[in-house]
């Protein structure tokens, strides 16, 4: 486990008591996303996959389990893709025997994109464990943490969403300390 330094807040924060703590808990969300994005590439390996491939998967795994028709419209959509990028996306995923493409049952214009069982075992097979590791880690929170944890979370959500590409272009040309890192 990484032990988080407690030490003085970085350059481009005030040395208020806010500051310092707000700058101890980005340094804990840095470095959890790190191991995270260390544990997604390791994913991807050991399933000989890249990231969309493996976002693909699990967008159709969830929606699987609710019953929900997904098009590769829908696909492109939450890749944020072009629709002939998820095309042959979805080619390589339906070669490698991890989709189907299926008729709409109602609409001949349109296909359906399933998961096959075997790939849905794999994924449950090679994810499992990670899982289980992370909802260890949630275990014992008390309603107030779980909540204050969440809310903070979708706060910090709420903030990178709202981070216009522009500005961050205009800050880094400018010199403006890259605080996002």
């Amino acid at each position: 486990m990484t032990e988080i330094s407690a030490g003085p807040p970085s350059y481009w924060y005030s040395d208020s008591a806010d500051d310092e703590r707000g700058s101890r808990v980005m340094e804990a969300l840095r470095a959890y996303r790190a191991a995270e994005m260390s544990m997604r590439r390791r994913t991807q390996a050991s399933m000989a996959m890249g990231e969309n491939e493996m976002l693909v998967l699990r967008f159709l795994t969830r929606h699987g389990r609710r019953s929900l028709d997904v098009t590769p419209i829908d696909l492109a959509r939450h890749l944020g893709i072009s629709t002939a990028s998820m095309t042959a996306l979805l080619d390589r995923l339906e070669k490698s025997g991890h989709l189907e493409r299926r008729p709409h049952p109602s609409d001949r214009r349109k296909v359906l994109i399933v998961i096959t069982s075997h790939t849905e075992d794999d994924m449950r097979q090679t994810l499992g464990s990670m899982h289980a590791q992370m909802m260890l880690a949630t275990r014992g929170m008390t309603e107030a943490e779980a909540t204050a944890v969440t809310q903070f979370l979708e706060r910090m959500r709420t903030a990178v969403d709202g981070v216009d590409a522009d500005v961050i272009a205009t800050s880094s040309a400018s010199g403006t300390p890259d605080v996002a890192a």
